[in-house]
């Protein structure tokens, strides 16, 4: 199954027999206090070097969340949204919480975006898939619901599967512009927990077919030398089924295990990506 999301002028494809689908997670102002007073005090200058650092390192797709307190989301998400379309033609994963922010950044951007996200509440999928629909977009699901955030798999299975009937059935969403987030968890609150990721990856690969994509951060968060176990884990993800992650696109350490990984797997026709990476290093 393929996710084909657009920017005015390309084009991004994720799918099993894809190489491994790199979205960039820097444009987001949580947890970055001197980019959020940058942001209150009406000054992008930031955005440039962020969205030029995330391409240079070998981003596919850019995320762009605007969540800071205090300021208008949806007008500020809009401007960043045109923004970034003005620097790079990579397509955009529109991030947000608020409804009417995902609406103003659908509502200026060019192509196909996928929206960062929707969950398995009753009333997120009523707010949000209207949207999804009417913009043409695809989107990514969490499988959590208004009673918990399940370490079970076999609950992540069953609201994955809840939260593609419903987009498909109810809404008229194609099941190939559902991305589902199997939800990683950090290994420093709890070592069990990226296994049973792994097992979840695995059985909505299985059973659903559908493309899937996490926050790989959150794996290592709290942890030292987060950026081996991040390289560590992707690969292990992409060997269950992960076709795509909002991670860390600067990290030549992490982005390197990802396109090892698709060599490794077959997704790289005679190692032409990872040859090419190597040559365009030495050149720079």
């Amino acid at each position: 199954m393929h996710t084909v999301v657009r920017s005015a002028s390309r084009t991004v494809v994720i799918g099993p027999d894809q190489p491994f689908c790199v979205i960039g997670e820097r444009l987001n102002p949580t947890g970055r206090r001197i980019f959020q007073d940058q942001l209150r005090a009406g000054d992008l200058s930031r955005i440039e070097l962020d969205v030029a650092e995330q391409v240079a390192g070998g981003a596919m797709m850019l995320d762009v969340n605007m969540g800071v307190p205090l300021l208008d989301e949806a007008d500020l998400l809009s401007r960043v949204v045109r923004l970034v379309q003005g620097m790079t033609d990579l397509p955009l994963c529109i991030d947000s919480s608020v409804v009417e922010a995902l609406d103003a950044g659908l509502a200026a951007y060019e192509g196909k975006a996928l929206v960062n996200s929707v969950t398995a509440e009753d009333d997120r999928l009523a707010a949000i898939l209207p949207l999804v629909k009417r913009y043409g977009a695809a989107v990514v699901a969490l499988p959590n619901d208004e009673e918990e955030i399940p370490e079970d798999p076999a609950r992540r299975l069953e609201l994955a599967r809840k939260i593609v009937d419903v987009a498909t059935g109810r809404y008229g969403i194609p099941a190939e512009d559902i991305v589902i987030d199997p939800l990683a968890m950090p290994v420093g609150a709890d070592t069990s927990l990226v296994t049973k990721t792994l097992e979840t990856i695995s059985m909505i690969r299985d059973e659903l077919g559908v493309n899937m994509t996490l926050g790989a951060s959150n794996v290592s968060f709290g942890m030292p030398h987060r950026h081996a176990l991040g390289a560590a884990f992707l690969p292990m993800a992409m060997h269950a089924g992960l076709t795509s992650a909002i991670m860390d696109a600067r990290t030549p350490q992490i982005v390197d295990a990802v396109k090892a990984a698709d060599l490794l797997l077959g997704n790289d026709e005679w190692g032409a990506n990872w040859i090419s990476m190597f040559r365009a290093r030495q050149a720079g």
